[in-house]
């Protein structure tokens, strides 16, 4: 199944995820996207440890968010299974690998890409955020600019907010 916004979708992690780690915003106690962690995966994952630090990443986030968020519902970090594997495909291609790889060297500059992909970040929300159904994420953009407009506002007021999507 074609999906035109899974790039978005692996960059909205990848940013959201970094953003996320112990040493910029502290929402999960991770540290897989420093410098230092490469050189504790790669001796253990020597052909995958870019991959190892996403899943990793993703993994840890994807816990923080279950436990604020019911049972059944969705988010960045929790996608129908076709759309996991979609994800976890396009990190293995070339084009997926670089956009996995290409993290922000800032929080700043991490906040940035966030901005860029966001449509609005005008929200003072806490807690969990409806944000639409799930068939949103794929079907058009709309739903992870929301998404990432919720994140952007969320890390720049220093707020926690979890963006769900109803199945």
């Amino acid at each position: 199944m074609s999906r035109p916004n899974l790039p978005t979708l692996l960059q909205l992690r990848v940013v959201t995820g970094y953003l996320g780690e112990r040493a910029q915003h502290g929402w999960w106690p991770t540290a897989f996207y420093e410098s230092s962690s490469r050189l504790f995966l790669e001796p253990v994952f020597t052909k995958s440890a870019r991959l190892a630090q996403y899943h990793g990443v993703v993994e840890a986030a994807r816990r923080q968010h279950d436990e604020h968020l019911s049972v059944g519902s969705y988010h960045l970090f929790r996608l129908p299974e076709e759309i996991e594997q979609d994800l976890h495909a396009l990190v293995r291609t070339p084009e997926g690998g670089e956009i996995a790889s290409q993290l922000p060297t800032t929080k700043a500059a991490a906040l940035e890409a966030l901005t860029l992909l966001a449509d609005t970040i005008d929200s003072d929300s806490e807690g969990p955020v409806a944000v639409g159904s799930v068939r949103d994420v794929t079907a058009s953009g709309g739903a992870l600019r929301k998404i990432a407009g919720i994140y952007a506002s969320a890390f720049r007021r220093q707020l926690k907010s979890y963006p769900y999507l109803a199945p």
